[in-house]
């Protein structure tokens, strides 16, 4: 027996949890109102509370965030580039000394 995953759309999620935000019925009454579990409504809930302010970022902060995050996935990308860089010079010259992977401590 193979149950398919459901999926849901993000307006389905969005009412659910705005539903579960209002507070009017339990979350076992919305559960058997919506067919989701108690436990997907809660973590719906908090999705929303926790990216509800992002709603309100203007679109100028919103394109300084996106270069700021630009930025630093070049730097993390040339620093990954740097260190393969180093960790085949450092592998290279440790065969050149001919010393064993176990006595090479980095």
């Amino acid at each position: 027996m193979n149950k398919k995953k459901r999926s849901f759309t993000p307006e389905f999620k969005a009412k659910v949890a705005i539903a579960a935000l209002k507070e009017d019925k339990t979350l076992v009454e919305l559960a058997s109102t919506f067919g989701v579990h108690v436990n997907q409504i809660s973590q719906w809930k908090e999705q929303l509370r926790a990216s509800s302010a992002d709603a309100f970022i203007s679109d100028a902060q919103r394109r300084r965030l996106d270069k700021e995050s630009k930025i630093s996935e070049a730097a993390v990308y040339e620093e990954v580039g740097r260190l393969r860089v180093e960790l085949s010079w450092l592998k290279k010259k440790s065969m050149q000394l001919g010393l064993s992977e176990n006595e090479v401590s980095l």
